[in-house]
């Protein structure tokens, strides 16, 4: 059994139930949170209508990141997914620090989405403390992620369904005003008044790229969903030619609009760009429904995000890298004991909002940030040494990154110029400082619990051996890979 298939018989267990739309869907609904709704707030703060160039050059990112991700994907599905391939092709000291920073990183993300909850409940119930929110919402979504994962496709399925639904509607309302309406104030003059278009120079619109990738963070959770498609090579080649490019498109849309309906003295006095534009135009109600749109965006990433956390540390737990119990399923394949555990974050975001509410948001988002912005550079330093092992290897691939090894090249200074962006930025300082000694922690418990570790994984593999060559032995007489684990025996080997 070569390596890489010894990392995925030992992440067996949990059910290929999430179809292609799924997939796609989880992936779009994701990166479409309040990345989009709320921190584009403070992306136009530091570019103004040079915004749309910000969130152009996090989009092209992004869709690097994806083509080397869904290329890796396509040869291995597999939950633990990029942390996988860093410790099968770099090493085991780079799957450890991809997982563990990428697990830390979509905990405290989750705080940045239900803090956010918090504020725009506020819209509403403005004398309710916004921590009774995060309580409440935050409770429901671990709830929804006890379930199977087939329950939790189909309300993310549906979650996501809205929000584009309103992204669309906001996109044709905001043509109609710009275009059609007879609104003097609004109008794409408003992208060269008032400080121009590079209001705060072109350091200003690069700034705003930091918080432009923020907003695209998820985009990566459709390889880790791979583990749990019914067919994963399709469903990863699907999702990845259509959400990129939906997202783009969303993104600079709503962004022209917004900077194009509203002047930036206003935009920037309000609240949620989206809330503020159509609060100036003078919809009726229309603050109140997008605000309702805003939180189920908040809530499917945050529903998203757990499901994602989730299913890193069942991987950690897995490869013997955290403690087995969190590697447990229960009957209905949900690594509960790996979603406690991933619940960290919102008790973290609790602690932070009654102590310090007005800068709750923001500074979840830069402690989180880190996490993703070193997971996005080691996905393209992993391409580079996956395709030097294809090559010598001499495999064909079923889908291929053009233009190698240029754009991984681009990839991976863009994430390191990306980086070091964060310490001119007062608000992101946070973002290295937590960072560094963030990695430096992770890399001192590698070496620290080596030997434990080694034990542990030497202790397992004949039992994910077994496992492996009984789902075999079932496939080949047409029974169900992953029948039904309220069967004791079943159980009993999930419950390993």
């Amino acid at each position: 059994m070569n390596d890489f298939k010894k990392i995925q018989v030992r992440e067996q267990g949990l059910k290929r139930q999430l179809t292609a739309a799924q997939m796609g869907m989880i992936a779009l609904g994701g990166a479409i949170g309040t990345g989009l709704f709320l921190g584009s707030k403070f992306a136009i703060g530091f570019a103004g209508p040079s915004v749309i160039l910000s969130y152009l050059i996090g989009g092209i990112v992004a869709l690097l990141l994806m083509a080397a991700l869904a290329e890796m994907t396509i040869k291995h599905p597999t939950t633990g997914s990029f942390g996988a391939y860093a410790e099968h092709y770099i090493g085991p000291l780079a799957g450890y620090l991809v997982r563990y920073m990428y697990w830390s990183c979509i905990v405290l993300a989750v705080g940045t989405e239900v803090t956010a909850i918090g504020e725009y409940m506020g819209f509403w119930f403005p004398g309710v403390p916004p921590w009774v929110w995060v309580i409440v919402f935050a409770g429901a979504l671990i709830l929804v992620n006890t379930m199977n994962v087939k329950a939790f496709g189909t309300l993310e399925y549906w979650f996501s369904s809205i929000k584009v639904f309103a992204i669309l509607a906001f996109i044709v309302v905001g043509l109609i005003i710009v275009f059609g309406a007879n609104r003097p104030q609004s109008g794409f003059q408003n992208l060269f008044e008032g400080g121009g278009f590079f209001p705060n120079g072109i350091s200003g619109m690069w700034f705003a790229v930091v918080l432009s990738i923020f907003s695209y963070l998820s985009i990566e959770m459709i390889a880790v969903a791979a583990g749990e498609a019914e067919n994963p090579q399709k469903a990863v080649r699907k999702a990845f030619k259509s959400t990129i490019f939906r997202l783009v498109i969303f993104y600079f849309l709503t962004l022209t609009l917004i900077v194009a309906i509203v002047p930036m003295g206003d935009l920037m006095a309000g609240g949620s760009p989206f809330v503020t534009a159509m609060q100036f135009v003078g919809i009726p109600f229309a603050d109140g429904v997008l605000n309702f749109i805003v939180i189920i965006a908040a809530l499917s990433a945050m529903n998203s995000q757990l499901y994602i956390s989730t299913r890193m540390m069942f991987s950690l737990s897995r490869s013997g890298e955290a403690p087995k119990a969190l590697g447990k399923l229960r009957p209905n394949g949900s690594p509960v004991n790996a979603l406690i555990a991933s619940t960290a974050g919102i008790a973290i975001a609790t602690i932070v909002y009654v102590i310090w509410p007005a800068t709750a948001f923001t500074f979840m988002m830069a402690i989180s940030m880190f996490g993703a912005m070193f997971t996005w550079l080691m996905i393209f330093v992993t391409h580079w040494f996956f395709r030097r092992q294809v090559k010598r290897d001499g495999e064909k691939l079923e889908f291929r990154m053009p233009f190698h090894p240029l754009l991984t090249i681009v990839g991976i200074v863009m994430m390191v110029a990306i980086l070091v962006t964060t310490v001119f930025i007062p608000d992101f300082q946070m973002t290295l400082v937590f960072g560094i000694p963030a990695v430096l922690l992770v890399t001192l418990m590698f070496y620290v619990t080596r030997t434990s570790r080694a034990a542990a994984r030497q202790r397992d593999e004949a039992e994910w051996a077994a496992a492996a060559v009984a789902d075999s032995a079932a496939e080949s007489e047409g029974v169900s890979v992953h029948p039904d684990e309220s069967d004791p025996a079943v159980a009993s080997r999930e419950e390993r």
